[in-house]
């Protein structure tokens, strides 16, 4: 059996020029990065945004298993299905981090048959955007200590620096440090720490910006430290906003490639959904809206981050209106949450599927409380079973539920043709009425609590000291009114990795809270979550290599 690397470097790519005449873009259109990567131009934007807008479609999933849920190759199969169809399609999607690439989750291409492509490029260094994200982070670091160094005008509190570095690798080592070692000339001593890239909030400024004149507003609003009366100061204060958006020119471009079977695919932005908000940009969704008559998208993990966070925090603020949701489901990640060992999944086992589907259940309540129309797909194993199979589809039927078994893994778009079906008659049949789950208005503490009891199913929630103090203080700040982005794992519905199916009865833990003032939200740690991941036992990186021809091996 080939593996996604393998297929993908056999694949016949067409010159992005020519994926782009789908599109009824011209070269003028276009800022090539070789032959099969370009990026969007601004003027092409702006001359498109007078077009109808196509039907919205999110791809999300149940809570993410060892078993594995294929939430992005179901994306790129949909979009390669439409095509199949005859219908004019774009999939819009996330960049892929480095760190994961080379930790334990691998890329983000999709697999198998669905896949968008080039992949070694996109998931090493594509464009260069997550680069241009980190120098402008560090740059702002940089320039944060050194008005510290030249006399501290501003009165910040080095004790209250909030801003911190990045690097787009997963280095715990990296979570907390201590700079300004050496002499007087060394800067201040102080602790500081790293955050992944993808958590920085330039990246989820980037991807919530319309345009040049937004981002930087958004960046001159980031707090990157408080002065000693309490008060916030802002990267505007320190005269970084205009540097940043130097470095970040060329990054807020959306980008296009294609998949396996030419289908245009505009990949731009990436921010973790553990951590941040967990979408592709605002600039690529909208732009894909434009540019077609069908956009599918996709959310990070499950749809208790994803969705909730695409909803009530991209949605929002872009006003975008969802027209369906495709929610992803595997037989084997569902017979996991109900208790069998991975090692076991390929066994039919009925009471185990019966246990487990609790999780798909709570997803669907979730996304059908924002009023949006919902699909489910079952992500096709040959060792699913016919009962298996009959199980779930009368599930998803008698919850109001089209259901589509999608085998875009194997068979590529063919293999999508009966989830291009069901979503489309869901389109025809039933009409969306997307609303949020909470009101801006509310206090934080009601909105976190809204999303905890809502959406993950807690019967209370706990406030650290430090997080209760630090949401008064936001709100008489004037943060009030912002949505709020949980950072919270991603493999239960609860904050305890290990609670798996369907917790009750669990008490989500609030252990800090700090406001993203750039991008507009509110974001809330639960539990352990970490901001910098660390790397596995036997790391993706070790499998990798390149042959003497120049041939990238063991990328995933």
């Amino acid at each position: 059996m080939k593996t996604d690397i393998e297929i993908a470097q056999e694949a016949q790519l067409l010159p992005i020029t020519e994926v782009a005449k789908a599109l009824d873009m011209t070269m003028d259109d276009l800022e090539l990065y070789g032959k099969y990567k370009a990026k969007i131009s601004d003027e092409y934007l702006k001359k498109i945004e007078g077009n109808k807008n196509g039907k919205l479609i999110l791809v999300t999933a149940i809570n993410p298993t060892p078993a594995g849920e294929g939430k992005t190759t179901t994306s790129v199969g949909l979009g390669q299905a439409f095509g199949k169809l005859g219908k004019k399609a774009v999939i819009a999607l996330r960049e892929p981090s480095l760190g994961p690439c080379f930790g334990i989750k691998g890329g983000a291409a999709g697999g198998g048959m669905a896949q968008v492509v080039p992949m070694e490029d996109l998931n090493l260094h594509f464009t260069g955007d997550f680069h241009a994200i980190t120098s402008a982070n560090n740059l702002c670091a940089a320039l944060l200590d050194n008005h510290i160094q030249q006399g501290n005008e501003l009165g910040i509190d080095t004790r209250q620096v909030v801003w911190k570095r990045c690097l787009d690798m997963n280095d715990r080592v990296l979570r907390n440090i201590v700079v300004g070692m050496g002499n007087k000339m060394d800067g201040f001593v102080r602790e500081d720490h790293f955050v992944i890239t993808v958590a920085s909030e330039i990246m989820a400024v980037l991807c919530l910006a319309d345009d040049m004149e937004d981002l930087k507003r958004r960046l001159d609003r980031m707090v990157v430290a408080y002065n000693y009366a309490g008060e916030p100061v802002t990267a505007g204060q320190i005269k970084a906003t205009g540097a940043m958006a130097a470095l970040l020119k060329d990054a807020i471009k959306p980008n296009l490639i294609q998949t396996l079977e030419h289908t245009p695919a505009i990949v731009h932005g990436g921010p973790f959904a553990n951590i941040a908000h967990g979408c592709n940009s605002v600039r690529a969704t909208k732009a894909a809206m434009k540019m077609a008559d069908y956009v599918v998208t996709e959310a990070g993990f499950g749809a208790d981050l994803g969705a909730e966070k695409f909803f009530d925090i991209k949605c929002v603020q872009a006003e975008l209106k969802p027209d369906a949701v495709v929610l992803v489901a595997t037989i084997r990640a569902l017979k996991y949450n109900g208790g069998v060992a991975k090692k076991d999944l390929n066994t039919e086992n009925l009471e185990a599927l019966k246990k487990g589907i609790v999780n798909l259940e709570k997803h669907i309540e979730n996304l059908q409380k924002y009023g949006v129309p919902v699909v489910v797909t079952l992500n096709a194993f040959v060792t699913d079973t016919e009962a298996e199979i009959s199980f779930v589809k009368n599930f998803c039927h008698e919850r109001n539920c089209d259901f589509a078994l999608s085998e875009v893994w194997e068979k590529g778009g063919e293999g999508g043709i009966e989830l291009a079906k069901a979503v489309m008659n869901t389109l025809e049949t039933k009409e969306s009425h997307f609303a949020p789950i909470y009101e801006l208005n509310m206090p934080i503490r009601e909105k976190i609590a809204t999303v905890a009891k809502e959406i993950y199913g807690a019967s209370d929630v706990v406030f650290s000291p430090a997080a209760a103090n630090q949401i008064d203080r936001l709100e008489k700040l004037g943060f009030g009114e912002l949505p709020v982005c949980m950072a919270k794992n991603q493999y239960s519905l609860s904050d305890d990795p290990t609670l798996l199916g369907r917790p009750t009865d669990f008490t989500l833990n609030i252990r800090e809270v700090y406001v993203s003032a750039g991008a507009g939200f509110v974001v809330a740690l639960t539990g352990a979550i970490m901001t910098m991941p660390g790397l596995p036992k036997e790391p993706a990186a070790y499998q990798i290599d390149v042959t003497d021809a120049g041939v990238i091996t063991g990328l995933f």
